[in-house]
Order: structure tokens, then sequence, then C-alpha cells
């Protein structure tokens, strides 16, 4: 059953919702939401909210339903920064690994970028939570006759969950499409972004070489580097 919902959370991100995409990215969708989900919820089930054994079908999947719903938007909203960033950016990311950064060192402001944003709703929502809003689940149990402690402990309990499962499955999602668009030369592939609205793929299509404007931006910043270095010398 966790199977089934995780695969329709990943096509939900990955195939019906996404406006830019990449090769295999239901498969990366699917690991960040059903693994995060997955481990955070039995944690939390057997150290948190005690529950003996902590997959019992009746409390674990209503939990993990919670997990892969706020997890999903995390994960969607996170990788579509990416892909956006690398195709805005793309001139400042070619630049840096024209001047001989790495891999990681080309990926990780657009990474990061990426990860704040989709970690906005979740950090936002824990830190309302009780102050401003009283969310559905606490709200239940106080109308349905529980004690307002143990329902504000279960709530807050649930909302942590969600936020670590969020964070796990936004930082697994973000680095793994971003390691796709850059590779391993390292080299930057606007060719791998599917853009689904404009009904094309982002540069020239050209696989595995550098794109003649990626490679006459790359002498003109290789010369532009070396005239500065000149030019003190010549004064």
């Amino acid at each position: 059953m966790a199977g089934v919902l995780g695969g329709m959370a990943a096509l939900e991100v990955s195939e019906w919702k996404a406006k830019r995409t990449v090769r295999g990215m239901f498969w990366i969708t699917f690991a960040s939401i059903f693994g995060s989900a997955i481990t955070v919820g039995l944690i939390g089930a057997a150290f948190a909210m005690n529950f003996d054994p902590p997959y019992i079908a009746s409390k674990f999947i209503p939990t993990l339903g919670m997990l892969f719903g706020n997890t999903m938007v995390g994960v969607s909203l996170g990788m579509d920064a990416v892909l956006t960033s690398v195709d805005t950016r793309r001139d400042v990311v070619e630049a840096m690994l024209c001047f001989g950064a790495s891999r990681w060192e080309a990926v990780r402001p657009i990474a990061v970028e990426a990860a704040r944003t989709a970690m906005v709703p979740s950090i936002t929502s824990v830190s309302i939570t009780g102050l401003i809003s009283i969310p559905g689940m606490m709200s239940g149990q106080i109308l349905g006759g529980a004690d307002v402690m143990d329902a504000a402990r279960y709530q807050q309990v649930i909302m942590f969950m969600i936020a670590a499962s969020v964070a796990l499955g936004v930082v697994f999602s973000v680095i793994a499409v971003a390691f796709i668009v850059v590779d391993r030369q390292p080299q930057i592939r606007p060719e791998r972004i599917i853009n689904r609205a404009a009904g094309s793929v982002s540069g020239n299509g050209k696989g595995g070489q550098r794109t003649p404007h990626s490679t006459r931006s790359c002498r003109s910043i290789v010369r532009l580097k070396a005239w500065k270095q000149v030019t003190p010398m010549a004064v």
C-alpha cells in the first residue's frame, strides 16, 4: 500500500505537473518521496508516537499519507527550481566551469537556493502551528473529545516528522537533478532538460559535446582572464 501511494505521488510530481523534466525523473522522485517518508515515518512511529508495532496499517498509513503529501510538494518545488535556474543561469554555470570549478562547486549555489525555496512552505507551517493556525488533525482530536495536551503533542510530532521528511527528500532530489544537468566532465548539459510547456528540449540536442556558443564563451572568458593578468604587468 505504501509503495502504491509513493508511486502515485511520484507520477503526480514527475509526469502530470512538471513543466520541466529530465530523463529518469520519475525514479528520482519516487526514491526521494518514498525513501524519506518511510524512513522518517518508521522512526517517528516507533520512538515518538510509540506505535507497537510501528508499521501497523491503521495508524501508519494515515501518517504516511501526510508525509507523502507534504514531501511531494517540497520535492516538486526543489527540482523545478534547479531546472529553472540551470536554464536561466546557464552562462553563470558555464563561466564557473570555464574557470576550473568542480562539478559540486558549479551546482552548489543552485542546489542551495532550490533547497531553500522548497523548504519555505514546511518551515512556515511549523513556525505558525499553534500560534496562528490550528491544523486539522489537532482540531479533529479536540472536537472528538481527546485531551488538548495529547492532541497538541501528536500534532507537534507530526509537524516535525513532516519537516524532516521534506528536508531529506528535497536534498536528495535537488542534488540528483543538479548532477544530471552538470555531468562528470564537468560540463553543463542543457539538452537533457525537457521543456514540456514549449514541447522542446533545451539546448541544441548534441549530447556529450560542448556547443559552439559554449566553446566561444569559454574562450572569451579565458582571454579576458589572461588580459586582466597581463595588463597590470604592462602598466
